[in-house]
């Protein structure tokens, strides 16, 4: 049954996608549905303030003969679909058109479509298969001693060059890598609690410590087990992991994102049989879970099973503190926090639940910045769209700058990283961190 929203509207829906099937990688209906979706596009242009993905389809139709659609080259319309990374807020926050409106328009589904063709028939460079596993960087950057050496030439200037000549822009930021990863580091954190069912969790969880988590940023598993047994709450990590495939949709590499699903799931639902909800430190891992993948395998039961424990981490101390099951015997005040909004975590549909939690914490005030970081993960790294990266995210790093707080933080630490650097403000910090600030731990 269809949600139903004030007077009687019906809420969007999302179709699956029926990647599998034949007609999906013709190109010419494909095209045929790029010219229907552009032409509603070109009449309404609600979406000209996002990626650079409206301004591109406007001025290819502004600068052609008819000034339409019809005189756009269809050979063009790629180009509309390489400036779409898929953050999904010209479907959640701005198309009128959505299911179930009858135009049915769903943008970001149809620039995957495009991708997924130009995959199948191109494949990708050898940057983007690169920049795309995540696993193989990261397993191998993080072998001891590697990882130093590895820090150490992304910080070198000539070294940023040579990178610049294979497609990887020389200001762009790249993460650091460490061998110490986190899942090294929270197995000895792990201990024995009695779980609590409350509000729907179950008071145990699994982290999915994703790869950025893992390989880059594996400090803040710290944090969360911290925070988590704080609340009473037991946690451990999933059992064994790969990429969520993330990466390979941006790219279109739809068979990949498969491969690594019949890989994650069955560890996810193992979980999930033990009694575990699940939880992911980045949105994007979360979101994938959570959306992307049902939408890919909608007739997987166990998709469904995985889909339906994960959380987002805030979301989750949320519900347990509407249950009346949050430690909030907070000991240090946090002060100001300019909080950017990820747009894998606004396209949820959760709500602000980490500023909300940050809010319980005494004399904190949180000023969310709900605009696009522009970064995406491998957007702003590349050569071709470093540039645009940075044009999407100077507003919202305008008003870091301006708002001069006591801490920015972000809830992906990408997006916090490219907006600091563009703010020219001290190093982000990730919320969970701040909540393990604000208990004292």
């Amino acid at each position: 049954m269809k949600e139903k929203r004030e007077g009687g509207i019906e809420a969007p829906t999302r179709h699956a996608i029926d990647w599998q099937s034949p007609d999906f990688y013709d190109r010419d209906k494909l095209n045929a549905e790029l010219e229907r979706v552009f032409d509603v596009c070109h009449g309404c242009r609600r979406c000209v303030s996002l990626c650079d993905s409206f301004p591109t389809l406007f001025d290819l139709i502004d600068e052609s003969e008819t000034m339409e659609v019809d005189g756009v080259d269809k050979k063009d319309y790629q180009k509309v679909a390489d400036q779409c990374y898929l953050c999904d807020m010209c479907y959640m926050t701005k198309c009128p058109y959505v299911p179930p409106h009858e135009w049915e328009i769903d943008f970001p589904h149809l620039m995957l479509r495009a991708k997924a063709v130009k995959f199948r028939e191109n494949g990708a460079s050898p940057r983007d298969k690169l920049l795309s596993n995540t696993d193989l960087v990261g397993g191998l950057a993080t072998i001891p001693v590697v990882d130093i050496t590895v820090n150490a030439l992304n910080r070198n200037a000539t070294v940023r060059g040579i990178m610049e000549k294979a497609g990887i822009h020389k200001d762009a930021i790249v993460p650091t890598y460490d061998s110490k990863t986190m899942r090294k580091r929270v197995a000895p954190l792990a201990r024995n609690l009695s779980p609590e069912p409350a509000n729907g969790t179950t008071g145990k969880v699994a982290l999915f410590t994703t790869c950025y988590g893992n390989y880059n940023s594996p400090e803040l598993g710290e944090d969360f087990f911290h925070v988590f047994q704080k609340n009473g709450i037991h946690i451990e990590v999933v059992g064994k992991e790969r990429c969520c495939g993330m990466p390979k949709m941006e790219l279109g590499d739809l068979d990949s994102v498969r491969r690594a699903k019949e890989e994650n799931i069955p560890q996810l639902l193992a979980m999930v049989e033990q009694g575990f909800d699940l939880i992911a430190p980045v949105p994007s891992c979360v979101l994938m879970f959570k959306q992307e993948l049902p939408l890919l395998f909608p007739d997987d039961p166990d998709v469904a099973k995985v889909r339906d424990a994960f959380y987002d981490p805030f979301e989750y101390l949320m519900l347990r503190h509407k249950a009346g099951k949050l430690n909030t015997d907070f000991t240090q005040p946090l002060g100001d926090i300019s909080y950017h909004v990820a747009c894998h975590l606004r396209v949820q549909n959760i709500g602000l639940k980490t500023a909300e939690l940050l809010r319980l914490v005494p004399d904190t005030n949180v000023a969310p910045e709900q605009r696009c970081s522009g970064h995406d993960g491998t957007y702003a790294v590349k050569v071709e769209t470093h540039d645009k990266a940075v044009k999407i995210g100077r507003p919202v790093a305008k008003k870091v700058k301006q708002a001069n707080a006591d801490h920015f933080a972000s809830d992906c630490p990408m997006a916090a990283s490219h907006i600091a650097k563009l703010a020219d403000v001290d190093k982000p910090i990730h919320p969970m961190t701040l909540l393990r600030k604000a208990y004292g731990l």
